[in-house]
């Protein structure tokens, strides 16, 4: 059993009796109670200057001392971070506001961003890349269609030319008028006219001499030539018999051609011809 002395007082600053004081922050402290002889005002009157004791509630910050004002209290929750001013200006704490669209989600917005610009740039590169190989391709495919048609035109016109010489050189007084015929068919232009008005002429001669000839190509080649005209040299021999040679002779040509590609049928056909030795 506590002795008067040791009885503990509770006593609530600035209250008054038989008033409810919620939220009332309380002061404990034990003290001898006043004899019969001490005034009760001189208690009440030290009662601001005792110790206090917390009931989980912390002082305030004005009579924190020391290191309880600059050190935070283990175990206690760091006080909460000031909210931004509503005009924009600096903050409680000294610190610039945040700028529009550098929060967190626009952080995550921009780094969500960033790889689909790159995926953009780079279907972009392909493209480009793809689009840069199809117009090489096409005009490296031009190129070699053109090439290849050349060398095609080039060999065909040789082979006319080989041809026309060959028939203008083998002539036979049995077969006249179809071997005269066939020079004159691969013939075109100022040659054309110029054999066909000989023609009689020349039908004559073979007929009158008992004319004979054989020719057989050696070489040939081009000299120039392009998708519609080509000049061809043909080297030819050919065997000859006549009235005056019955058993034949030999006899060595060089001959120039002048080949043009007919516009309808295509055809090489020789429009100029000359021995050259």
């Amino acid at each position: 059993m506590p002795t008067r002395e040791e009885r503990t007082l509770r006593l609530i600053k600035g209250a008054k009796p038989g008033t409810p004081t919620p939220n009332r922050r309380r002061r404990a402290f034990t003290r001898h109670l006043p004899g019969p002889g001490e005034p009760v005002e001189a208690l009440l009157k030290t009662i601001d200057e005792e110790p206090v004791r917390d009931d989980g509630v912390s002082p305030p910050a004005s009579r924190r001392s020391g290191k309880e004002s600059q050190t935070p209290a283990a175990g206690r929750q760091p006080a909460p971070a000031a909210d931004p001013p509503a005009d924009g200006g600096p903050a409680a704490d000294g610190s610039a506001p945040d700028e529009p669209g550098t929060d967190g989600r626009a952080s995550d917005g921009a780094a969500a961003a960033a790889p689909t610009r790159r995926r953009r740039v780079l279907v972009g590169l392909l493209l480009i890349a793809l689009a840069a190989a199809l117009a090489a391709a096409g005009v490296l495919g031009q190129r070699w269609y053109a090439d290849r048609t050349l060398t095609a035109a080039h060999a065909a016109a040789v082979a006319a030319a080989r041809q026309t010489t060959v028939n203008f050189v083998s002539v036979s007084a049995s077969s006249v008028d179809r071997d005269l015929q066939r020079i004159s068919a691969g013939a075109t232009g100022e040659f054309k006219e110029q054999f066909d008005r000989g023609q009689a002429q020349v039908r004559a001669a073979v007929v009158e001499n008992k004319v004979e000839s054989r020719g057989t190509v050696l070489r040939a080649g081009l000299v120039s030539g392009d998708h519609r005209s080509a000049v061809v040299l043909v080297a030819i021999d050919a065997t000859v018999k006549n009235v005056n040679a019955p058993d034949g002779r030999p006899s060595h040509y060089r001959i120039q051609v002048d080949m043009t590609r007919d516009a309808d049928s295509g055809a090489w056909l020789v429009s100029r011809l000359q021995f050259v030795g």
